[in-house]
């Protein structure tokens, strides 16, 4: 019995850390730290596929920090500044996938940088990403869910015996 408890509680941590996740990332707060998957191989291997990077919004950004930053299409890219320059008066970032053999052909204007990457975590970006769809949100947030309350309620019954054969 003890051992599926131990699994049992680090299933619900595991699930409650990835709720959070996804609810911070979606705040509409300026500033706010921002969640997000890793979807392709161009960082590794410092950043690795499927995993999630946390990202903030920085005043300033310097060679060889990781960006995360929109480059036209719906998913953000993550890169490394290998270069900054300037045209008419804006800032301008020359980025390259650390797994990539050249730079980008287009630079970054810091007005599309969504933020520095501060740290990334392997391989949570499958599950955060899995979360996101109806079935994995029903199998990790509604499932888990049912299964503490089921767990609450039979602790409160257990109880409740106990106070009447006393």
């Amino acid at each position: 019995m003890k051992p599926f408890k131990i699994i049992y509680y680090i299933f619900v941590a595991f699930i409650a850390v990835i709720a959070i996740l996804l609810i911070v990332s979606v705040l509409p707060i300026p500033g706010n730290y921002k969640v997000l998957v890793v979807l392709s191989g161009s960082m590794e291997p410092v950043i690795k596929t499927g995993s999630i990077v946390v990202v903030k919004p920085r005043q300033e950004y310097n060679i060889d920090d990781i960006i995360t930053f929109n480059s036209g299409g719906k998913t953000p890219t993550t890169h490394r500044i290998v270069d900054i320059g300037e045209e008419n008066e804006k800032t301008l970032y020359t980025v390259k996938g650390d797994a990539n053999e050249e730079p980008d052909l287009k630079p970054v204007p810091k007005n599309s940088v969504i933020g520095k990457v501060l740290f990334s975590v392997p391989f949570l970006g499958y599950a955060v990403d899995f979360a996101k769809r109806p079935l994995g949100f029903v199998l990790l947030i509604w499932v888990p869910a049912i299964m503490i309350i089921w767990e609450e309620i039979r602790t409160i019954k257990n109880e409740i015996i106990k106070k009447k054969k006393a």
